[in-house]
């Protein structure tokens, strides 16, 4: 493959782990990784360095639309941004020690737990009617809100509970961001939505809004120890900034049933893909 068709493939590549990566709030890097690695064989700790420079792309692309809908909790963004950029900064200094087999092999498991664990809840969108458990610190912060849900026709409230317990799974999601690449947007989503009870329409804005915090807060360690490939890093940050611009206009017009669908799909087809490159010979 000659170095403009790599550049032109790994641009078209980047466009769809973009619109996916927004729609879904993985911040595209999920998709990109294994692609990068399994089809266009890019050494793992380069595909990860694009990535985490696509995440930061993938959030400037989305963020701003979400936050005109309506759709991302800010006060619940910054008050996890807390954990999720301290361990960020744990994961990319991690990263320099552990080989590329074991990366693959905690990528696919990372991802394979999160689709279990949205698995569970697949069905389970009548759950908004079980009223969610009073909590004192999210009262005392403020974090409750609504959104306007297009597919609905009408303004859906919500409330927010166990912060503490988000805050914690928060800074693992930020370690595995700045280990393996991904914006941690799979960790993000499925915290938001069921461990804080968030809706999963606002748990996907809030977590497109708070990836590029976490990705940036890793990205100048991957620089400094030249993980970061222009050649690759350029058409990836490109590609995915458009699609991510372009999944953001679908977000709210999605039924939420479907979104988690797909979620769990996309999600257990990269964690085979994954845990099978890393237990092969």
């Amino acid at each position: 493959m000659t170095p403009f068709l790599f550049t032109v493939v790994v641009f078209l590549i980047s466009l769809g782990a973009g619109a996916l990566g927004s729609l879904l709030g993985l911040g595209g890097g999920l998709i990109l990784v294994p692609v990068l690695t399994l089809m266009l064989g890019v050494d793992i700790r380069y595909a990860v360095g694009a990535s985490i420079v696509s995440v930061i792309a993938t959030s400037s692309g989305a963020a701003a639309a979400y936050v005109r809908e309506r759709l991302t909790n800010l006060r619940v963004a910054m008050f996890l941004e807390l954990a999720t950029t301290a361990g960020a900064l744990s994961g990319a200094l991690l990263a320099g020690f552990i080989g590329g087999r074991w990366l693959y092999i905690v990528f696919g498991a990372v991802m394979g737990y999160s689709a279990l664990a949205m698995l569970r809840k697949l069905g389970g969108e009548a759950r908004a009617a079980v009223p969610v458990a009073p909590d004192a610190l999210a009262d005392r912060l403020g974090l409750h809100g609504s959104y306007w849900d297009e597919e609905a026709g009408r303004e859906v409230p919500y409330r927010v509970t166990r912060p503490l317990t988000g805050l914690g799974l928060m800074y693992a999601a930020g370690t595995v961001s700045g280990l393996l690449g991904i914006g941690s947007g799979a960790l993000k989503v499925p915290a938001m939505d069921l461990a804080m009870r968030l809706p999963l329409k606002v748990s996907t804005a809030t977590s497109n809004f708070m990836i590029g915090v976490t990705a940036a807060a890793s990205a100048g360690v991957y620089f400094a120890r030249g993980d970061i490939d222009p050649f690759i890093a350029g058409p990836v940050c490109v590609g995915v900034m458009l699609g991510a611009f372009a999944g953001s206009r679908l977000l709210s017009k999605v039924k939420s049933t479907w979104l988690r669908g797909l979620f769990v799909l996309v999600l257990l087809w990269v964690a085979i893909q994954m845990l099978r490159k890393g237990v092969s010979p």
